[in-house]
């Protein structure tokens, strides 16, 4: 049976990381639009600063909610376990 709390927890981590992907997509288009001979704005940089940090938080904080979820299904040791023996050959 699934728990209604971390189904919760996985729709609210979800659109947290949807939303911080959606603001930095926006900056994409003005990023886009910069002049190669021109530098970045301070403006922008801030931003980019900003949208990227929110987004690699959001996006770390649903890939810790997913690995919390593959531990209790006892999944995440098999994928570990391939990961590293690629690595070892």
């Amino acid at each position: 049976m699934a728990d209604v709390t971390e189904i919760e927890a996985l729709k609210a981590s979800m659109r947290g990381a949807q939303r911080a992907a959606a603001h930095l997509a926006d900056m994409a288009f003005k990023i886009d639009a910069v002049d190669p001979h021109a530098d970045v704005s301070e403006s922008d940089l801030d931003a980019l600063q900003r949208l990227t940090l929110a987004n690699a938080i959001a996006a770390q904080a649903l890939r810790g909610l997913v690995e919390t979820m593959m531990k209790r299904r006892g999944k995440l040791e098999l994928a570990v376990a391939s990961d590293t023996g690629a690595a070892d050959e």
